[in-house]
């Protein structure tokens, strides 16, 4: 099993920059990259953010969170990023074509013993790794939102992976301070398959008239002890990548995956979620929290 002391991520956006905060807290020299400026300063501002209150909280030790943001360092190119990095974490957004330009590239930079693992939430490994030359050192690192706060990593092993990948990968999560799922490649993995699907149905519901946005969130918070309702995550999530999922599995699965129209209207409408402040509901710019309007009462 190979060392790993220096990671790379790929990508600043939500994944990304939560998946450098756990990396550097973890112990390990982090470099995040991004191509817009602006997305790294506003990662480095929302990490000391959130290591600042972790450590208010009493979470972590002061002098830790200190240590944690002077492990990170950020890059403007995907070659700073990764050329001397032992494992990269690809976290750009849900499409195959964008993910396998960036595999390509990693594999020309990136020293031999590099292990390259993809944050996808539902798209082939296998697929990606195949543009490889090291299809035996590339894996599924599947983290969930919000990174400093979700336990749980899906670690996601595909066709030619070897076991020292494997168990590698496991050893970082572990010492991120996630609890480790590995999981034999198939679409949608575990929970995004388990998800969509959820997701998916309450937008038909939605659709349907059945009950508004808010009841049926409160539904399966209070009745099966979801700890969000489905409209809230997909609103987190974003409701562009949660119908790329949906069309990829529809794809892959079949027709029990097609997407509820009305999901596909939403997203045609620019209605993404908080990112774009209004998705199944509305958000305030200044503090991103649910207005009392509820947009999708009726599926308007």
């Amino acid at each position: 099993m190979g060392e790993v002391k220096t990671v790379a991520v790929i990508g600043a956006g939500i994944m990304g920059r939560g998946i450098a905060n756990a990396a550097a807290l973890g112990g390990y020299d982090t470099i995040l990259e991004d191509l817009l400026p602006n997305a790294l300063r506003s990662a480095q501002s929302e990490i000391r953010a959130n290591l600042d209150k972790a450590a208010a909280l009493g979470k972590i030790k002061p002098a830790d969170a200190e240590a944690a943001f002077r492990r990170l360092a950020y890059a403007g190119t995907v070659e700073e990023a990764a050329r001397q990095a032992d494992l990269v974490i690809e976290a750009v957004p849900e499409e195959m074509e964008s993910k396998i330009e960036i595999f390509t590239l990693l594999d020309k930079i990136c020293r031999p013993t590099t292990i390259l693992a993809s944050n996808t939430s539902s798209l082939s490994i296998t697929e990606i790794a195949a543009v490889t030359y090291r299809a035996q050192k590339v894996l599924g690192m599947h983290f969930f939102n919000p990174v400093h706060k979700m336990k749980l990593l899906e670690v996601v092993r595909a066709l030619e992976t070897d076991d020292a990948t494997l168990a590698t990968a496991v050893e970082v999560g572990r010492r991120l301070g996630k609890e480790v799922v590995v999981i034999k490649e198939s679409p949608g993995f575990v929970t995004s398959r388990i998800n969509a699907m959820i997701g998916n149905e309450a937008f038909y519901m939605l659709q349907e008239g059945i009950a508004s946005a808010a009841d049926i969130d409160k539904a399966l918070k209070l009745g099966l002890n979801h700890p969000m309702g489905p409209f809230e995550l997909v609103d987190l999530v974003g409701l562009d990548t949660r119908l790329h999922i949906l069309e990829y599995l529809h794809r892959s699965l079949g027709e029990k995956f097609r997407p509820a129209p009305l999901l596909v209207q939403y997203v045609k409408a620019g209605r993404l979620g908080r990112k774009s402040g209004r998705g199944v509901f509305e958000y305030s710019e200044a503090s991103g929290t649910k207005s009392p309007e509820l947009l999708a009462k009726e599926g308007n």
